[in-house]
C-alpha cells in the first residue's frame, strides 16, 4: 500500500483505551462465584469475543452447563460490575499517541471508524470525549457475529464507503486480527508480535507512530 488508505478502523479495548483490567476484574469476580478458576491468561482469550462467547468460554472451563435465562442474568451481573468501573473513565485513560495519530489521519482525508465487539463502546467514547473522531461506530449492538468473523469490519468499511483492501484495521486481539485478515483488510497489531503473528506488522504503542510510517511498513 503505497498510497494512503481510504479508511482506518480501530478496535476499542486495548487499542484506544485500556479497559481489559475492568473486564478481568468483572469476569474474575463472576467466575469466583461459580467456583471456576480464572486468571489473566484466560482473560487474554476473551479479547475480541462477544459477551456471550466470553461467558461460554468460562462455563466450558468449569464444565458448567446453564440455561439461557441464567446465562443472561450472569452476563447482566458482569456488565453491571464492568460499568461501575467504566463510568469513572476520563480522557486521561486514552493510550498515549492514539488521538494524535487519529487526528493526523483525519487531517489527511482518511475516514475513521470504530469496530468493537463491546456493547459499551458509545459510552466509553463519550466518557473519553472522542465520539466526534469517528464517522461510524460498529459495536456489539449492531452485529450478529463476533470476531473472528469479519462482520464488524466489513460493516464499518461499507459505512465508510471504503473497500477492505484499501482499509487498515488496528487490533490488539488474535480474534480481531483473524477477523481483519478474513475480511481482506490490512491489519496492524497493537501488542506482541509473537501473539499477533498474523498481522501485517505490529506496533507496541501509538507514541511517535505516523501515517508515513504506516505506509512505509505496509508497502
Amino acid at each position: 500500500m503505497s498510497d494512503k488508505p481510504q479508511a482506518c478502523i480501530f478496535d476499542l479495548d486495548g487499542v484506544i483505551v485500556d479497559t481489559a483490567r475492568y473486564h478481568f476484574s468483572a469476569w474474575s469476580e463472576l467466575a469466583n462465584e461459580l467456583v471456576i478458576p480464572f486468571n489473566e491468561e484466560d482473560n487474554e482469550q476473551l479479547k475480541g469475543l462477544s459477551r456471550i462467547d466470553s461467558l461460554e468460554f468460562i462455563l466450558r472451563k468449569g464444565s458448567l452447563v446453564l440455561d439461557n435465562h441464567t446465562k443472561v442474568r450472569l452476563m447482566d451481573r458482569k456488565n453491571d460490575r464492568y460499568l461501575s468501573h467504566v463510568k469513572t473513565m476520563t480522557p486521561a485513560e486514552l493510550f498515549p499517541g492514539v488521538l494524535e495519530f487519529i487526528d493526523e489521519l483525519r487531517a489527511e482525508g482518511v475516514r475513521i471508524g470504530l469496530g468493537s465487539s463491546s456493547r459499551n463502546a458509545p459510552l466509553i467514547l463519550d466518557l473519553c470525549c472522542i465520539t466526534d473522531r469517528f464517522e461510524t461506530v460498529v459495536d456489539g449492538n449492531s452485529i450478529t457475529l463476533s470476531k473472528p468473523d469479519p462482520e464488524v469490519f466489513l460493516t464499518g468499511a461499507q459505512a465508510l464507503g471504503a473497500q477492505p483492501e484499501n482499509t487498515v484495521v488496528f487490533e490488539d486481539a488474535v480474534s480481531g486480527v483473524k477477523a481483519g485478515k478474513a475480511g481482506g483488510f490490512r491489519v496492524v497489531g497493537v501488542g506482541s508480535p509473537e501473539v499477533l503473528s498474523e498481522a501485517d506488522f505490529t506496533i507496541s504503542s501509538f507514541e511517535g507512530f505516523s501515517l508515513q510510517e504506516l505506509l512505509s511498513r505496509l508497502s
